[in-house]
């Protein structure tokens, strides 16, 4: 009972959150890369590329995410038995460990990178996307423990 009263609702909080930040980071580097070439993109294209980027790498992106963050915060929760005092600190580096263990094993497996987001500088973005993931896992999950 304890995984669907405390863990689920955390989890899903942060996948939620984690998939929004990876997908916003992914559409916003893709977007400044076409500037940079001289594509002129106004603000109402901004949002709607935003939007339809959110919706279409949802059932793909997302589901990658939710599994790679699954694992990690696993991993991190039987490490956290032994060490109490650094839960939100080990969450945060298994959510940047989820994705650049998912990020370069795609690209390792498929010899692409299928997040056009996550090449160069959007690479370290989407490792910033799971820090956050894991920095909310850590701190709702902290919360149900005292609770």
């Amino acid at each position: 009972m304890h995984f669907l009263t405390r863990l689920l609702p955390s989890f899903l909080t942060s996948w939620l959150l984690t998939f929004t930040l990876a997908s916003l980071f992914h559409s916003q580097y893709v977007v400044n890369q076409l500037v940079n070439v001289g594509v002129v993109v106004g603000f109402s294209d901004r949002i709607n590329l935003t939007l339809d980027d959110w919706l279409g790498l949802l059932p793909t992106y997302g589901a990658i995410i939710a599994v790679a963050l699954a694992i990690a915060f696993s991993v991190a929760g039987f490490i956290y038995k032994k060490y109490h005092k650094y839960a939100i600190q080990l969450f945060v580096l298994s959510g940047v460990v989820a994705f650049a263990v998912t990020l370069i094993a795609i690209e390792s497996i498929m010899n692409i990178t299928i997040i056009a987001g996550a090449r160069g500088w959007g690479f370290y973005l989407q490792l910033v996307a799971g820090a956050v993931g894991g920095f909310i896992f850590g701190s709702l999950t902290k919360a149900s423990r005292r609770n």
